[in-house]
C-alpha cells in the first residue's frame, strides 16, 4: 500500500537522509560547534561512555553517537536541543535512561545521547511529594524503584507500576507503563496529572489535561518523538502494608482466560473489594522453575508441578495480589475467599505467599541480580510484546503457543499473557491498542547467546506473520517496525494525528531517532 506524506514531511524526511549521509563528514565541524556551547562540559566523548551509549538492553542493534551529554539540570537538554535545531545541519538526540528497549529506540547514530540519569544527583526535579501527600512530582530521570521508595516512607504509593521497578519514569511514560495493576488502575500514562516537556524546537512546556493538553496527549505513549519528558506529576494513595499473592495453575486455557475476565470485571478504582493486581504466564516444558516468574513455588510442591508441566507441555498460571493493612488485615481473607470462589484452576495447584508491599512490587530485581551473577543479564534479548482483541487470543494460544512456540522449543524465557480494560486507557493519548473492549497483552520476554538470537528473531516473525494470515489484528507494545507503511499500520487511525504533532513539536525530526518511525535511515 502506497502511503501518501504531506510535501513538507516529505521534504524533511529526503533532509534527514541527506543529513545522515553527509554526516560523516561533518561529525568534527559539529564537534567543534558543540565545544563552543556552555554545556560543553557536559558532553561526554569518553570512549566507555559513546561504547554504553551504542547499546541497550536488547544487545542486537548498535548506533554509535558522536558524544553523550551528562545534564544536570532539564536546561542543559534544552540548550542542546536548541543548538540542534538552530544549527545548519541539525543533529539526532535520544535521551537514554536505564536503556531498557530491545532494539535501539533510545539511540542516536551520529547525534548525541542525553544520559538521563545523570540529573539524578543535579539541580533537575528529584522526587518532591506534595504537603497534603495527594501526588509527587518526579523527575523523568528517576526510576520507579526510588518513587517507590520515597513514597513509602510517608506510607504512600502510586497505583500503576511496571514489572521491573529499574526504569525511568519519563522513559515509562513515553511508551504506557504496564503491568497487573493495569486492568484496575490503567497503565501508568493513564495516572498522571500534568508533565514538563522539552519540545523538538526546545521549548519548555508544562502541560496537562487543561494546559498545553496537545502536547500532554502528544508525549505520553509518545515515543519520545514529541519532547523529552522531564517531570511528571504522579498521583499519590495510601500505601498498603502486606499483600496476600496467589498463584493457581491450569491446563485448560478457556478455563484460564475465563476466570481472568471474570476477575478484572471487578475493576472500579475505589472498589475495596476488587483485586489489586492480576497477570497470567506460561510454564512449559522447555522452560525452567527457576525463574523470576516461577520461584514462587515452594520448594516440595515443585516436582508435582514439574510432573504436570511434562504431561500437558503447556501450564497456564494465573496469578493474584490483594493488598492489606493493619485495618483490613482480618477481612482479607475472607474477601480473597470470595474472589476466587467458582473459579477453575486445578485442585490442588493453588500456591499463596503472604509478603511486605515493596517486596511483591520490586520482585524481579532479585532475579536481576542472580542472572548478572551469572553473567546472564547483559545479553541479547530479542522480545516481543504484543496486544491481543479478547476475541481472538483462543486461536493465538492455538496458532502460537501450542503451535510455534512448541514447535520450535526454544522459549526458555518468560510468557506472559493477561488481560486489560480498554476503558481505563485514553485514547486522546498516542498509545495503540486494540478496538475491542477488552484485549491481552503478551509478552515473550526472551534472552538468547550472542550467536543465536537470530534464531528467536526468526520465530518472532512467525508469530507476527501467523497473526497476519489468521485475520488477528495485534498492536505490537514497544513497537518496532523498519518501513513506513509499517508504522502507518500499527498507528492506524491516530496516524495523521501522530504526524500533525510531529510538525508541530519536532519538525526537524530530532527526537528518538532510534524508533524509526520518520527516519527509517536511522
Amino acid at each position: 500500500m502506497a502511503v501518501a506524506l504531506p510535501s513538507f514531511l516529505t521534504a524533511i524526511m529526503i533532509m534527514s537522509r541527506l543529513m545522515a549521509f553527509i554526516g560523516i563528514t561533518r561529525n568534527n565541524d559539529m564537534s567543534s560547534k558543540l565545544q563552543a556551547l556552555d554545556i560543553a562540559p557536559k558532553l561526554s566523548y569518553d570512549p566507555s561512555a559513546i561504547e554504553s551509549a551504542s547499546q541497550d538492553f536488547g544487545h542486537i542493534v548498535k548506533a554509535v553517537p558522536q558524544a553523550v551529554l551528562l545534564p544536570s539540570s532539564p536546561w542543559d537538554i534544552a540548550s542542546l536541543v536548541n543548538f540542534s535545531y538552530s544549527n545548519s545541519v541539525p543533529f539526532s538526540i535520544a535521551a537514554r535512561g536505564n536503556s531498557h528497549s530491545v532494539n535501539g529506540q533510545a539511540m542516536a547514530k551520529n547525534g548525541v545521547v542525553i544520559d538521563m540519569t545523570s540529573m539524578k544527583n543535579g539541580n533537575g526535579t528529584g522526587i518532591r511529594i506534595a504537603s497534603d501527600g495527594s501526588y509527587a512530582d518526579v523527575g523523568g530521570q528517576q526510576f520507579w524503584i526510588d518513587v517507590l521508595n520515597a513514597t513509602l516512607g510517608l506510607g504512600l504509593t502510586p497505583v500503576s507500576w511496571t514489572d521491573y521497578l529499574y526504569l525511568t519514569v519519563g522513559g515509562t511514560l513515553s511508551n504506557a507503563g504496564i503491568s497487573g495493576q493495569t486492568f484496575r488502575y490503567g497503565p501508568q500514562i493513564s495516572n498522571v496529572y500534568e508533565i514538563d516537556v522539552i519540545t523538538g524546537i526546545a521549548d519548555f512546556v508544562t502541560c496537562s489535561p487543561n494546559n498545553n493538553s496537545d502536547l500532554f496527549y502528544a508525549a505520553l505513549g509518545g515515543l519520545g518523538q514529541f519532547g523529552i519528558i522531564t517531570r511528571a506529576r504522579i498521583p499519590l494513595e495510601p500505601a498498603p502494608k502486606r499483600v496476600k499473592w496467589v498463584r493457581m495453575l491450569y491446563t485448560d486455557f478457556s478455563d484460564f482466560t475465563r476466570d481472568q475476565e471474570l476477575l478484572i470485571s471487578k475493576n472500579g478504582r475505589n472498589d475495596n473489594k476488587a483485586l489489586n493486581y492480576l497477570e497470567g504466564s506460561l510454564l512449559l516444558d522447555q522452560g525452567s522453575l527457576d525463574n523470576w516468574r516461577s520461584s514462587f513455588f515452594p520448594p516440595q510442591d515443585q516436582p508435582k508441578i514439574i510432573s504436570l508441566i511434562t504431561k500437558f507441555r503447556i501450564v497456564y498460571c494465573l496469578e493474584i495480589v490483594k493488598h492489606y493493612d493493619g485495618q483490613t488485615k482480618t477481612t482479607v481473607d475472607k474477601d480473597l475467599q470470595q474472589l476466587l470462589k467458582g473459579l477453575s484452576y486445578l485442585p490442588g495447584f493453588m500456591f499463596e505467599k503472604d509478603a511486605k508491599y515493596e517486596e511483591f512490587l520490586n520482585r524481579v530485581h532479585s532475579e536481576e541480580l542472580k542472572l548478572k551473577a551469572k553473567g546472564l543479564w547483559d545479553v541479547p534479548h530479542p522480545w516481543l510484546n504484543l496486544f491481543i482483541p479478547k476475541s481472538k487470543i483462543s486461536d493465538f494460544n492455538d496458532g502460537v503457543f501450542k503451535s510455534i512456540v512448541l514447535q520450535r522449543n526454544i522459549t526458555t524465557g518468560p510468557v506472559l499473557v493477561y488481560p486489560m480494560n480498554r476503558k481505563k486507557w485514553d485514547d486522546r493519548m498516542s498509545a495503540v491498542i486494540p478496538d475491542e473492549e477488552i484485549f491481552y497483552t503478551v509478552g515473550l520476554l526472551q534472552s538468547s547467546g550472542f550467536d543465536d538470537w537470530r534464531t528467536f528473531e526468526d520465530q518472532n516473525k512467525e508469530i507476527l506473520q501467523f497473526c497476519e494470515k489468521a485475520g488477528i489484528k495485534v498492536k505490537q507494545y514497544l513497537p518496532h517496525y523498519t518501513t513506513k507503511e509499517g508504522w502507518v499500520n500499527h498507528f492506524g487511525s491516530k496516524w495523521s494525528t501522530f504526524q500533525k504533532r510531529k510538525l508541530q513539536f519536532d519538525p526537524k525530526l530530532l527526537l528518538s531517532p532510534g524508533q524509526r518511525i520518520f527516519n527509517n535511515n536511522q
